[in-house]
Formats: structure tokens, sequence, C-alpha cells
């Protein structure tokens, strides 16, 4: 970059080399400054320097005097405190949707928001390696596209896949593609879902994202639905587990009391508990009745019973014995 041409956005310079090398703890001197400038073809006068902070400072930068001499000049506050960003490398290295690749690269660009020295704390908590993690490098993109498809109200089509025992690639339906009008995207079983309806079958199913490809977005307006809208989306995924598909059935369960937290955390606090006096409770929900369900009662052993109604009672019973019988 020419001379002039630096010399024309030297605040901004100013501004990232201030961002970079400087935090609460961590200043850099009035000469450290100018000899940084320099080195960009930027000349810098004492006099002028302190004039661009104190710019800087009614721009909004929180540029603080360390003590010390000759004084230390250094951003105190950001954007986003060193916690919080411990807390969203967290969000990214811990979730299974976003590949190993993606994970690494959004850390880096969080780590850049902290500054070199803020850098360091947030780097001793990067361990993506080795965790379980997508091998749909695309993802990241669909996630995209589906937020704008229900942004202007289109219907999308997509390719969808399963893998082999060798990690290929298997497309449902040879390939054929999958229209769809989106609903929403959910999260379960950290794994990323679209809650769509299928313009096909006429119903509405749910995709895993990550294993969704090639999605295109089309020029049909979507169907719309009351029922995936605002508040009455989070009411049905708690009806659903495991984003599997079913009928919906209210049932009546038997827990023992101390489950109730369990209770309370998947159907939420306004479940209505009916305490008994033998140190157990039964509860009426609606649910989607299907082997996830069916799964999540077994984790539960002999501490919960389902009551009714008999006839989802004696298919869990089938299903049960199908379990058994093959050991």
């Amino acid at each position: 970059m020419a001379k002039s041409q630096n010399q024309k956005s030297k605040l901004l310079w100013l501004m990232k080399y201030l961002l970079e090398e400087t935090d609460e703890t961590h200043g850099v001197s009035g000469a450290d400054i100018m000899a940084h400038m320099e080195s960009l073809g930027i000349s810098v006068e004492r006099k002028s320097l302190y004039n661009d902070l104190d710019t800087l400072r009614d721009f909004g930068l929180d540029i603080i005097k360390l003590g010390g001499r000759p004084p230390l000049y250094a951003v105190a506050s950001r954007e986003f405190e060193i916690a919080e960003l411990k807390l969203l490398v967290d969000v990214v290295q811990s979730s299974r949707f976003i590949t190993e690749k993606k994970s690494l690269s959004l850390i880096r660009k969080l780590e850049n928001l902290a500054g070199r020295h803020g850098a360091r704390q947030l780097q001793r908590q990067v361990f993506v390696r080795n965790r379980i993690k997508s091998m749909n490098e695309s993802i990241y993109y669909n996630v995209d596209k589906i937020h704008e498809a229900i942004t202007f109200d289109k219907q999308i089509s997509f390719r969808y896949f399963d893998y082999s025992i060798t990690k290929d690639k298997l497309y449902r339906r040879e390939g054929a593609r999958y229209t769809v009008s989106p609903y929403a995207l959910t999260w379960d079983d950290e794994n990323y879902y679209l809650i769509a309806h299928e313009e096909e079958s006429r119903l509405v199913k749910h995709y895993r994202v990550d294993k969704m490809s090639d999605i295109e977005i089309e020029k049909l307006t979507r169907n719309k639905n009351e029922d995936f809208d605002g508040s009455k989306l989070a009411e049905y995924a708690g009806k659903v587990f495991g984003m599997f598909a079913g009928e919906e059935r209210k049932v009546r369960l038997r827990f023992d009391n101390h489950l109730a937290g369990a209770v309370i955390d998947r159907f939420g606090r306004d479940v209505i508990i009916n305490s008994k006096d033998d140190g157990s409770f039964t509860v009426t929900v609606s649910v989607v009745v299907s082997p996830q369900f069916y799964g999540w009662l077994c984790g539960f052993g002999d501490e919960v019973q389902l009551l009714w109604p008999e006839d989802v009672r004696d298919d869990f019973i089938s299903y049960v014995k199908k379990l058994m019988a093959k050991y």
C-alpha cells in the first residue's frame, strides 16, 4: 500500500494496533506507537499522536493511560469480554454440527476480538481435535440458505443422504431432490434439524441439516403453518424425541418423585404434576410416539411407568420385548 494511502487511514491503523496489542493490563508507549506507524509508512508526531488518541476516545474507544514512565496506552474494554469469548469458544468447539475445520476457523476469528494477549487465554480452551464432529463441510452455508428461504417465504429443494460403512454418501431416493416448505431450525441431541412441510407427502418432517446437500431456494412461496411460529415451535419441540416423526398422542406417565426435575426439563415448568402417596407422581402430556420416546422411557428403568392409553402401552411392551429378544 502506498505511503499516501496509509497516511489517509492513519486513525484506522492506530485503532487496529491498539486493539491487537493492548488490553486493561498490557499497554504500549508513545514511542512504540510511533515506531509501529513508521513501519507502515505513516509519519506521526508526538503532539498529533495525543490528538489522534483523543479522537479515538471521542469515537468511543476506551483508551486509558496505564501507570509508569513512560506512560502506556491501552484499550481497557471491548465489545466482548474475555469471559464472553470463552463461552462462545466453548459453544463452537462442542457443537457437533460444525466441522473441525470450520470450528478452528471460527475460533481464530473469536481470538481476533480478544487482542494478542487475550487470545492466549482462548487458545488454552481449543480442544477441537478428536471430538465427534460433522463430516459435512457445507452445513455452515446450509443453515444460512435455510434462514434466507424462511425470511423470504420460499420453498427449498435439496438432496438427502446417509453414510455407508465406508463413510461414503448414500443418497436417498436415488439422489432425487426433496422439495419442502421450511418452517424452522431446531437443536436436538447435539444436532441441527430442519422442521419442514414436505410437498410430496404433505406431511411435516424433520431433516438433519448436516445430511442435506445441494440446497436451492425455489421460486415457489412456502406453505405456512401457524403451529410452527413463535412460542408454538418450542411447544412442538418438547413433544418430539430425537426429532423422530410419529403420531402425536396424550399419554399418562408415573414417575418416582426424584425424577421431577427430569420431567420439568423435558416438558417445561407448566407441566401439571399430580403427587401420589407412594412416593411417585403422574403427568399427562402430549408426545410424538416413536421409538425414541420409548427409548427415553427405558432410560429411567423401573422408575417410570406408561399408564395410558392402552394401545400405546401395548406398543411399548412390544418394543421392550423385541429388545429383550436380542439378548
